[in-house]
């Protein structure tokens, strides 16, 4: 800031300024110190607007950060929710898939146990009947020795 370099200058003209001796005083050149004060007059409003610039970005830019750096971490908060809902169906996926293995399992026994059933009560009938035809036959064998 050309302020500080402005105010630096002034202290050297005060400082190189011819001291009064016993009264702690310098006497310098006036017209050199009111020059340097116009020029600071003349330089400070822009120096401020150029601050108050710089402060205005540096908040902007912590504000645009700050809403970016909550984006990412909603982002993630997300992910993390969708990941979890995802685990979730996948895992009442493969109950739903166990318990439809279990069902058919249970019901392919059930099938095979009454198919057995059944063919043993046609086997058993059909033994019977050749029983019975058995019977009759020699039932007529012993009629025709008579």
């Amino acid at each position: 800031m050309e302020v500080f370099s402005l105010v630096d200058t002034l202290e050297d003209i005060v400082e190189r300024g011819v001291p009064i001796p016993l009264s702690g005083k310098s006497v310098v050149n006036k017209e050199d110190i009111l020059e340097l004060i116009q020029e600071i007059r003349l330089k400070l409003p822009e120096d401020l607007k150029q601050a108050k610039w710089v402060k205005e970005e540096r908040q902007r830019i912590l504000l645009e950060a700050q809403k970016e750096a909550n984006n990412i971490i909603k982002d993630a908060e997300n992910k993390i929710i969708s990941m979890i809902d995802e685990h979730e169906l996948t895992k009442r996926a493969y109950e739903q898939a166990s318990e439809i293995i279990s069902n058919a399992q249970k019901n392919a026994r059930e099938i095979r146990l009454g198919t057995k059933e059944y063919a043993d009560d046609i086997l058993s009938n059909l033994e019977k009947i050749i029983q019975d035809t058995m019977d009759v036959l020699r039932e007529n064998r012993q009629e025709l020795k008579k």
